[in-house]
């Protein structure tokens, strides 16, 4: 496959240094630049076309957040967020800005590039942790966001769709549910078809954000 671009964006030498270390010695990988805020990030994505951002969310002149936005709505690459904050509303802004992932800095190489490649094919990634955070406590028909509309579902529906923000899988979504996991696999199915859905975490995040 062609190599997938990366720019990096980090207020911190070390991680800059750290990720560009660990991606340039693969060859699946090409380090356009690094940026130590979303301004220097932007500017050299419209000098480069990157395909992926590994995005800080805290950084001086411009943060993650505000730079997501820009790049999103520029059409300049995917996001995918880094940080060691577990913040709530910072996870669930950078998300509503169009960021497709977000991932604590606790990363392991293989894991980072397995997320960024993930990212690259079309698929959202998000930490089971910072999932669990984001849905400890909600029950499936309190604590949604505003933008996601539970009028067209069932109460059986919601406990499905609230099980896939939590990262459950299939299989355990079914024990929890005790119905078989065809019954669940079905469920997912015509849920996705129902919100124009490629796959399950973007229903995740419309869950968790109102936005698709």
């Amino acid at each position: 496959m062609d190599k997938i671009k990366v720019i990096i964006a980090d207020d911190s030498d070390f991680v800059r240094d750290g990720m560009k270390i660990i991606l340039d010695v693969d060859d699946d990988f090409e380090v356009l630049g690094v940026a130590s805020n979303g301004k220097e990030a932007i500017e050299l994505a419209k000098k480069e076309a990157p395909d992926i951002f590994l995005m800080d969310i805290q950084m001086p002149e411009m943060d993650g957040i505000e730079a997501t936005k820009i790049i999103v709505e520029e059409g300049l690459g995917k996001v995918l967020i880094l940080t060691t904050f577990d913040d709530d509303e910072l996870v669930k802004q950078a998300l509503k800005n169009g960021a497709k992932g977000y991932l604590i800095k606790n990363h392991t190489p293989e894991h980072l590039k397995q997320m960024i490649k993930s990212v690259y094919f079309g698929t959202g990634v998000m930490e089971a942790s910072v999932m669990e955070s984001l849905t400890a406590g909600n029950t499936a028909t309190s604590g949604l966001s505003e933008g996601f509309d539970a009028s067209p579902y069932s109460p059986r529906e919601l406990e499905i769709i609230k099980a896939v923000a939590e990262g459950l899988s299939n299989k355990e979504i079914a024990g929890k549910l005790f119905i078989s996991e065809g019954t669940v696999k079905n469920y997912i199915t015509g849920i996705l078809s129902k919100e124009g859905l490629s796959h399950r975490t973007a229903l995740a995040v419309y869950y968790l954000t109102g936005k698709k």
